[in-house]
């Protein structure tokens, strides 16, 4: 298995959604059919790219073919993003604190009313 087909193969939004499937746990190809919408032929097709890619195993159970994800490439996967999402921890610690500074400078702008304070403006009509 290499990095390319392991991208090439999570590249699919159809593959993904099986992936996705496989997280919750290993399920046999009928449910997979069943839960993605698609045909059982285009199923197949997905799980084989799955399978060669060494994303997921399959096991026989009677006449059934069970699905499960195989971990060790999403940890490869998993490894290869981990630099990146330092950079984006990063970015996203300094978003979350300038959304922090300012609402804290909305909420203590002078002259603007507070939620609390009655903010009708309507004057009073006069009944003769």
């Amino acid at each position: 298995m290499s990095d390319a087909s392991l991208w090439a193969a999570l590249a699919d939004p159809h593959r993904r959604a099986i992936v996705a499937l496989l997280l919750e746990r290993p399920r046999p190809v009928g449910e997979i059919v069943e839960a993605c919408g698609l045909s059982q032929p285009s199923t197949s097709k997905h799980l084989r790219v799955l399978r060669d890619a060494g994303l997921v195993r399959v096991r026989q159970d009677a006449q059934r073919r069970v699905y499960a994800l195989d971990p060790a490439p999403i940890a490869e996967l998993d490894a290869w993003l981990a630099p990146y999402r330092k950079l984006w921890s990063a970015s996203l610690d300094a978003l979350g604190r300038r959304l922090d500074e300012t609402a804290t400078e909305k909420a203590t702008a002078p002259g603007e009313p507070s939620d609390e304070e009655d903010t009708d403006t309507s004057t009073p009509s006069s009944k003769d």
